[in-house]
């Protein structure tokens, strides 16, 4: 065997473990270098490669944006993992208060300014994602209606 195919056996090999450590264990089938993979798999495909080199830190911008419901949960459920086993900081930009309440901390900006922060403590996600909702419905106002 050649270096090369050592190395891509070595990256394969990587990406298999990795892949079995998502809390939903998920596949991909790549083939053709990946151009007919939808939005969802292209996805999972960025955060196993993420999870292969074990980062400290993540950065997502908006990385649900383009994922059904289905496939959104798993990417959030993924990042989660890798925050909470793999101690990954995750610095998440998103306009959805859905993908907001996987997180255990927002911050609001408005006009280039923080406008307010939230932190999760030990609430679920659902009374996260109300808290989250009520400072979006205020985003129009100012700091001083936020409770």
């Amino acid at each position: 065997a050649t270096m090369e195919e050592i190395r891509h056996a070595a990256r394969i090999a990587c990406v298999d473990e990795a892949i079995m450590g998502f809390p939903d264990g998920y596949e991909t089938l790549v083939g053709e270098r990946g151009v007919t993979l939808s939005g969802g798999q292209k996805q999972r495909c960025a955060c196993a490669r993420a999870m292969v080199t074990e980062p400290s830190l993540i950065l997502a911008d908006e990385p649900t944006g383009a994922l059904d419901s289905q496939n959104a949960g798993m990417l959030l459920g993924s990042l989660q993992y890798m925050n909470t086993d793999l101690d990954a900081t995750i610095f998440m930009v998103t306009h959805d208060a859905f993908s907001a309440s996987y997180t255990r901390r927002v911050l609001f900006m408005k006009d280039g300014k923080l406008f307010h922060e939230l932190r999760r403590g030990q609430e679920g996600r659902k009374e996260f994602f109300d808290r989250i909702m009520h400072v979006i419905s205020l985003l129009g106002g100012d700091l001083n209606h936020v409770v």
